[in-house]
């Protein structure tokens, strides 16, 4: 259907200036909004603004950057990068304040009319050079899993039978052999134990992921942590009350938090430090979903940090690997379990010295809960 004229002489003409409406949003307003990070640099460069989701990304108020150089806030000068013209820097890995270390896309672009001004777009990977779950391990998950359910078969059974002979014999020995049977049980149970704890990564089965109150979540593991063996030690919490349901599964989250808790107490004994749980919202950290299709958000971020020693250079690559542990008396299992189950959820866990002291920091990345309409 043809328009009436009167519709055609009320277009607007060809080059005229667009209407803008007086409530329309000020350019600072909308790089406050933007989820993306973004950072303003002058032409000595120096950070002279930045938005809230870089205080986000970089766990630092805007008063702790502005002003300071960008090699400060990203451990890159940018000076070998064109300032006339705009350029991208894909999977390059940056240092931003407090010493993480993150993998990011860079997406810089001068200013109109502002020579030498650029802006700075941070978009960080869902995954770090250490401890994230990323295709490159997934190889050797799955190799992992095929070892636990062998192993679950061909020795858990067969242990019953040997604990079995041993309560016969007690029955019919002297105090003296009852010693040893009484040994071959404890030494049966142990490896039963262990098995049990090598069967989690039998179960492919996908979890039934609901929303949950994380901080709930949190509050339960760190009761059980100051009733058991965590007993005695300080257990700080500092937490973003505003933070949306994560999308997860209960246990399993209980299981991954009481887990890092025993870990961080493990690596602090015979000291007074205390642990620190964490929760935040982080924009534009994202993983491809496993059907390849799109990309998860996965904006939760939960924190165990111990003031412990943290991992020895030689293992920080495969603290994540079954088997690996400076323990003593470990399995190697607890944190491969965790990054399993973390995995099952469709979120990552990265492992991180940071601060002044260095601290060291178990980060949990997770998908927040769709708002039902």
């Amino acid at each position: 259907m043809a328009l009436p004229r009167s519709g055609l002489i009320r277009l607007a003409k060809r080059g005229a200036a667009p209407r803008v409406s007086a409530d329309a949003p000020s350019p600072a307003e909308t790089l406050a909004a933007m989820a993306t990070a973004v950072l303003v640099i002058d032409p000595d460069g120096l950070v002279v603004d930045l938005n809230a989701a870089c205080e986000s990304l970089f766990n630092l108020s805007r008063n702790q950057i502005v002003a300071k150089p960008v090699i400060d806030a990203i451990g890159h000068p940018l000076t070998s990068m064109p300032s006339d013209a705009p350029f991208a820097a894909y999977d390059l890995e940056i240092v931003v304040p407090l010493g993480r270390r993150m993998r990011v896309d860079l997406m810089v672009a001068p200013l109109p009319e502002r020579a030498g001004w650029r802006t700075v777009s941070i978009h960080a990977h869902a995954r770090s050079a250490i401890g994230a779950r990323s295709v490159d391990r997934e190889g050797g998950t799955r190799t992992a899993v095929a070892a636990a359910a062998m192993l679950a078969h061909e020795i858990k059974n067969p242990l019953s039978a040997v604990r079995g002979a041993a309560q016969l014999l007690e029955t019919t020995c002297d105090e003296e052999s009852r010693a040893l049977t009484r040994l071959i049980r404890e030494e049966v149970d142990r490896v039963a134990a262990l098995i049990d704890r090598m069967q989690g990564f039998t179960d492919t089965r996908p979890m039934e992921m609901t929303p949950q109150n994380i901080h709930a979540i949190l509050g339960h593991a760190r009761e059980v942590a100051l009733q058991g063996f965590a007993k005695g030690r300080q257990i700080r919490e500092i937490y973003d009350p505003s933070l949306p349901a994560v999308l997860g599964h209960r246990d399993s989250l209980v299981q991954i938090l009481i887990n890092l808790l025993k870990n961080a107490a493990e690596a602090m004994e015979g000291t007074s430090g205390a642990i620190t749980l964490t929760t935040a919202y982080r924009h534009g950290v994202s993983m491809r979903r496993a059907d390849g299709n799109a990309r998860q958000p996965l904006p939760i971020e939960l924190c165990v940090i111990d003031e412990g020693p943290g991992a020895p250079p030689e293992i920080e690559g495969h603290l994540f690997d079954p088997f690996v542990t400076t323990k003593r008396s470990g399995s190697g299992l607890g944190l491969a379990l965790v990054e399993k189950l973390v995995a099952d959820q469709g979120g990552i866990i990265e492992y991180a010295r940071e601060g002044i002291p260095p601290k060291t920091v178990f980060r949990l990345l997770l998908p927040r809960a769709r708002v039902m309409a």
